[in-house]
């Protein structure tokens, strides 16, 4: 599985070598920074959608909690950044496992898509993506963080529905 997780890894670093796709991996990852980018998508969504504006903030919430779920699996799992490809751009910490952008990209994917917000998925799959060409993740480090973040939002689901009837 490692030798996999590294060619696979690899192939995606090598796509980073086109400026074009290494600017948008960039811009991609900068924008998913600790969760940023689905913060303030959910935080729009709320302002705009005032008759669903708890689901919105509850869907938010449940992005935040996964963001901060998968940072919390990092100070267990302490699985070391790939060291065999140059990576892109520079990374707040030095552990891999799970991608926290990948995490909070799912979350935001799932709950924001429950709302209907349909370009968000294939923004989040992009964001996801991001993580392997500038090289800062391993493909199961990117795997890990969308499932925990899918399974985060899945299981708040129901909470987050139940708003508009608070």
């Amino acid at each position: 599985m490692d030798h996999m997780d590294r060619q696979i890894l690899s192939a995606f670093r090598a796509c980073g070598g086109d400026p074009r796709v290494a600017g948008a991996a960039r811009a991609l990852s900068r924008a998913g920074e600790h969760g940023a980018l689905w913060l303030a998508a959910g935080l729009a969504g709320a302002a705009v959608d005032g008759a669903r504006r708890r689901a919105w903030l509850r869907g938010t919430a449940l992005t935040a909690g996964a963001h901060l779920a998968s940072m919390g699996v990092k100070r267990v799992v302490r699985r070391p950044r790939p060291a065999h490809v140059e990576p892109l751009v520079r990374t707040v910490g030095r552990h891999s496992f799970p991608s926290s952008h990948a995490t909070s990209a799912a979350a935001a994917a799932v709950a924001y898509g429950a709302l209907g917000a349909r370009v968000v998925r294939p923004l989040a799959a992009a964001v996801c993506i991001s993580r392997l060409v500038v090289g800062v993740h391993y493909p199961s480090d990117v795997a890990a963080g969308a499932a925990l973040g899918a399974l985060t939002a899945r299981l708040g689901s129901r909470w987050m529905a139940g708003s508009a009837h608070d």
